[in-house]
Order: structure tokens, then sequence, then C-alpha cells
């Protein structure tokens, strides 16, 4: 399997061309956590997977439930807040890349609202461009969310909601006691879908900042590109492939497992 060969690879000093290599064992795991721009890579990794799945299902899940209602444009809106979803990533940088410039839309419209003191470099500045970054992923893929709760709210029956609100339940208690439970499938799928596209987040960061500035944009999928492909580390960046499959495979289990624990005491 390539996977697995993969990782054996990362147990050697193999870079990628020299037929020859030796076999190094933990050498490159061990260099890895040693290394102070990988670790910043995984805390940036873990960083984005966590925030961009918290604000992604926050905000699908309130779109959902917006759209689900009866208003007339309903249709009209689903189709607006889901069509970032169908356009290819690096577009969205490329947008997004512009639109964070320094005398691009965001800054212009501070300026113009009397706020052009809090007009920044976004994606220049270490302490802003990661959260910049995620800003651009929750944008784009806020609307898949979205339309998977939508999927779970149809599924609702409306006499229970209905019958609850005869009870004297009001809106939060409603959704809390009655819709939620029934949505736990469709938070179950989103958060596993979120969190590994957040772990594995690439396009967005490389046409934007390529990990800059000072590394503060780093995630392992970029220095997995740039230790195989630019610096000819092929061994060191399978063992960081190595570790963020491990992330992603963890993490998603324990997620699962919880939402699976926390349905059944439902």
């Amino acid at each position: 399997m390539p996977s697995a060969q993969g990782a054996g690879f990362a147990l050697t000093d193999w870079d990628g061309l020299n037929p020859e290599w030796s076999f190094v064992g933990l050498d490159n795991f061990i260099r890895m956590f040693n290394d102070s721009q990988a670790v910043r890579a995984i805390v940036n990794t873990l960083l984005l997977a966590v925030g961009v799945t918290i604000v992604e299902n926050i905000i699908g899940l309130a779109l959902a439930l917006a759209v689900n209602s009866k208003i007339k444009s309903r249709h009209a809106l689903r189709l607006i807040f889901f069509a970032p979803v169908v356009v290819l990533s690096i577009v969205v940088a490329f947008l997004w890349q512009f639109i964070y410039t320094p005398n691009g839309p965001i800054n212009e419209l501070l300026r113009l609202v009397g706020l052009g003191s809090w007009a920044q470099n976004w994606l220049g500045d270490p302490n802003i461009a990661l959260g910049a970054i995620a800003v651009m992923v929750v944008w784009q893929f806020a609307g898949y969310a979205m339309i998977i709760y939508l999927a779970g709210l149809q599924g609702v029956p409306e006499e229970q909601i209905e019958a609850a609100a005869l009870d004297g339940a009001n809106g939060v208690q409603r959704f809390w006691y009655i819709v939620r439970p029934m949505l736990a499938p469709a938070i179950t799928v989103n958060l596993m879908l979120s969190l590994i596209r957040g772990l594995m987040i690439f396009d967005q960061i490389w046409v934007t900042t390529q990990g800059g500035p000072a590394s503060s944009t780093n995630s392992l999928s970029t220095l997995v590109y740039r230790n195989a492909f630019q610096y000819g580390e092929f061994a060191y960046s399978a063992a960081m492939a190595v570790v963020l499959t491990v992330f992603v495979a963890v993490l998603g289990v324990i997620q699962y497992r919880f939402l699976l624990n926390t349905k059944g005491n439902k």
C-alpha cells in the first residue's frame, strides 16, 4: 500500500531521488518534535482545526435554522450561502488575498465608516494572519455545514415542536430538547468533516502566505510540501505526514465516540 510505504520511508533518510537510503528508526520523529518550526506548525494545525470546526458549525447551524423557516427567499438564500463551497479552494484563496490587501475591500470599508484605525495588514501581521486564514475557510465551508444541518432539520417532526410550544416551551427550549437530539447524526458528520478538513488545510495557506509571515501560518501540510519538494527531505516530510495522519485518526475517533455517548445518554 502506498500509505504504508510512505510511513516506512519516515523511518529512513531517503531524499526522494537517490536510490540509496539508510534506516534511521525514529530519528525523523525525534527531530520533528525538537524542531521549533515543526512544533509551531503542529500548534497552528490544531488551532486552525479546532477554531474552524467550532465557528463553521455554529454559523452553519444558524444559517440552517434561518433558511429552514417559511420566508419566501429561503431557496435563494440557500443557494447564496452554499455557493462558496463549489468554488475551488485556490480561487477562494486568491479572492481573499485580494480582500485582505492593505488597500483591499475590508480596509477601504473600515476607512469609509470612520474606523480607519482598525485597518490591518491582515496577512502580513504574524498576530492575526492565522485568524485571517481561518475566516477564509469558514466563509467557504459554512454553507456545506448548513446543507447537512438543513437535511437533518427536514426530519424533525413539526408536530413535536408545535406540541412543545403549546406546553409553554420557548424557542431555546424547543431547540435544545427536541431539535438538538434529532440533529445528532448531522452534528456528528459535520464535526468530523470540519475537523478533518481543518487539520489538512493547505491550498488557502500556500496561496496566501506560504506559511509566513515568520512561520506564523505554517501547518503540518505546508511543511510536508516544503520539506519534500523544496528541501529534498522526503523522509522527514513523510514523518510529518504520519503525525498528521495520526492526529486525524485519533481526534476523529475521540470525537465520534464522544458524540455517540452523548446521543446515547439522551
